[in-house]
């Protein structure tokens, strides 16, 4: 994200109404909401984590122990302990 002049991107009668609420403060403007993406959907973040969770459930059932998978995942316990909770749901 940048920073953009308000002098460059707003009409004057606009602006004036801006400085009234907050004059000389930075402000964040968010994207309308049928614009805004949820998270991961720019990577391949929620696909990669969801395969990994599927590979450490399976692993989980073939017997390993929560504190080995921890470590080859480099999670915490409760996380995996989550993850196969989830897995169980499903």
């Amino acid at each position: 994200m940048r920073y953009a002049n308000a002098n460059d991107i707003f009409p004057k009668n606009v602006l004036a109404l801006i400085q009234e609420y907050t004059d000389g403060e930075y402000i964040y403007i968010p994207k309308k909401a049928e614009r805004r993406k949820s998270w991961g959907d720019n990577t391949n973040s929620k696909t990669e984590i969801r395969q990994r969770n599927i590979e450490i459930f399976k692993k989980y059932k073939t017997g390993r122990k929560t504190a080995e998978l921890a470590c080859e995942y480099f999670l915490s316990e409760k996380s995996i302990q989550r993850i196969v909770t989830l897995g169980r749901k499903a």
